[in-house]
């Protein structure tokens, strides 16, 4: 660290960290860029990495999960927010009539795998977690009743009251059955708009449109579930309305009808015979407004938030796990290594070969797009990017650091190598107190 601080480009190296924004994990690329006149092939402007600190030039890893890299992830946080939000009350190329259409927020739960250890609440009073008078005695000793009040923090929640009597293995298949749970909803749901409006599904799509942005939440045990905000749009959109049959109480309906309708079969295995799985039991479907109870900000906060988590909160690790030799160097919550264990286990069945179980081992199974939209909802993220792109390549023009040409002239050749990623210890502690990360600013050194 102390030799960092006495080098004399360490001004450059600092900007560089501080136009990472933070990055805990910056990506360090060697080359150059070099812009020349398509007429007369005269070079404009050089850029190469040969006078830069170390030889490299640090760039942000752009990783969405909070756990890798927060002030990242905050970026793709920020950027779905903005894309959910387009979509409930338009811009970013989204009309503002957008919000006179038919819009739901829709979670779909998993099943019960077992009781499990749970926080409730009723009048703003925290009530006993699973208390019963006459509580039965499950076949392995444990009386099936918890009367504690957990607190937020308790890392009993999320723990079955009897592991040995918990489905891990129905847990992890519903994990590695969810993203097809989930097409097969939205084709059942799509199948049952047409028949409420009278249309066989071919010829829905000439009067309607579906539209939709989904993100998946690890529930405290282990298990998945989705948020989702659907809309019915006209056939070219959300430029369009929807016809008048197909109104918010219409959508209610449809949803549940197929939310109860599908289901996903894992194959036959170790004996076991096949098993359908469904989702769960609780379905909560709530309309969207601007000024009741569940509003547009309300909605795109919740979906960014988990849009950069993953299965932290189960207390699983951030790096895929190839045998079970490697868990006892790390430590995992009881519940957390037998869900590990049983994906590792089950992936090396060939009748679930197709599952690929043990590659998702660190993802409890589940190895869907954590957040994903269909095509017309409103914006991309790919389309912010550019938009910021745009925006930092002006200002570098206006501040003189790169010359005013038109494109369509210049000639641009780059080239470009991966060099690495992340910091050195000392490097780590002054990118810290540069950025504010972690240690909380400069003082703290």
């Amino acid at each position: 660290m102390i030799k960092r601080l006495n080098r004399d480009d360490y001004d450059r190296w600092a900007s560089q960290i501080r136009h990472t924004g933070g990055c805990r994990q910056p990506i360090h690329l060697r080359g150059k860029v070099e812009h020349y006149d398509r007429a007369t092939g005269a070079l404009l402007h050089r850029y190469t990495t040969r006078s830069e600190p170390d030889g490299v030039l640090r760039v942000p890893c752009k990783t969405r999960r909070a756990s890798r890299c927060p002030s990242c992830a905050e970026v793709y946080r920020a950027d779905t927010y903005q894309l959910i939000r387009a979509g409930l009350i338009g811009g970013k190329g989204v009309p503002d009539t957008v919000t006179a259409h038919p819009t739901l927020f829709v979670t779909l739960t998993a099943p019960s795998f077992g009781t499990v250890h749970a926080r409730r609440e009723h009048g703003g009073k925290v009530q006993s977690c699973h208390a019963r008078r006459n509580a039965e005695t499950c076949p392995h000793g444990r009386v099936m009743s918890c009367t504690e009040r957990h607190g937020k923090d308790d890392p009993r929640l999320g723990e079955p009251l009897c592991p040995d009597c918990y489905d891990y293995t129905g847990s992890v298949l519903f994990n590695a059955l969810a993203p097809l749970l989930w097409k097969r909803f939205a084709d059942s749901l799509r199948r049952a708009l047409a028949k409420a409006g009278g249309l066989v599904l071919k010829d829905l799509r000439h009067h309607l449109r579906l539209s939709f942005a989904k993100v998946a939440e690890y529930q405290r045990r282990g298990v998945v579930h989705f948020h989702a905000v659907i809309r019915l749009d006209g056939p070219n959109g959300p430029a369009a309305p929807p016809p008048a049959w197909a109104t918010a109480d219409a959508l209610a309906l449809a949803v549940e009808h197929a939310a109860r309708a599908v289901s996903a079969t894992a194959p036959a295995h170790e004996g076991q015979p096949e098993r359908v799985l469904r989702w769960g039991n609780q379905l909560d479907i709530r309309p969207i407004t601007l000024d009741g109870d569940l509003t547009e900000q309300a909605v795109a906060g919740y979906i960014a938030k988990y849009a950069t988590k993953a299965a932290e909160c189960v207390g699983t690790l951030d790096r895929r796990i190839h045998s079970t030799d490697t868990l006892e160097a790390f430590n995992l919550r009881h519940h957390a290594r037998r869900l590990i264990t049983t994906c590792l286990h089950l992936g090396a069945l060939p009748e679930l070969a197709e599952l690929r179980l043990a590659e998702w081992a660190h993802m409890l199974g589940f190895r869907g797009h954590f957040s994903t939209r269909s095509r017309r909802y409103s914006t991309t993220l790919g389309e912010l990017r550019a938009a910021r792109e745009r925006f930092v390549h002006t200002e570098e023009v206006t501040h003189g650091r790169l010359p005013l040409f038109e494109e369509d002239t210049v000639l641009v050749i780059s080239e470009w190598e991966y060099a690495g990623k992340g910091h050195s210890l000392g490097d780590q502690l002054l990118a810290a107190a540069l950025t504010g990360n972690q240690l909380g600013g400069p003082h703290d050194l």
